[in-house]
């Protein structure tokens, strides 16, 4: 079983191998419990999207991952794969600029409050 630093690696490796761009990695451990990690690629077309996320899945179930989820593989807009605490968007650019995630997590980063620094 990978640790998330080694999934997102997997999963980064997997991406390239079918020519994603503007791949990004999103720590989301301390915004949410139900992730750790958000990793977000684009690709030129239903085909690649579907193509990507499929590469994405046979290279991590190869190093004995499962993959709990799969969702938007009909349309080929927007799929998103679940490996537990990576979830990875593979979308269109249109589809991404328009959700825009990046920002979406930014601004939930900058929300945060700010923990109090303890009394030395």
């Amino acid at each position: 079983m990978l640790n998330t630093k080694e999934k997102t690696k997997a999963v980064i490796a997997a991406l390239e191998d079918i020519k994603a761009e503007e791949i990004t990695v999103i720590d989301t451990s301390k915004l949410s419990d139900m992730f750790d990690c958000m990793i977000i690629a684009s690709a030129k077309s239903s085909r690649q999207t579907k193509a990507i996320a499929d590469n994405v899945i046979v290279k991590l179930k190869e190093r004995g991952e499962d993959v709990p989820g799969r969702e938007g593989a009909e349309s080929g807009e927007w799929i998103l794969v679940d490996l537990g605490e990576v979830l990875v968007h593979v979308m269109q650019p249109a589809v991404r600029q328009y959700y825009n995630l990046e920002e979406l997590w930014s601004k939930a980063q900058a929300g945060r409050p700010k923990l109090a620094k303890s009394a030395e």
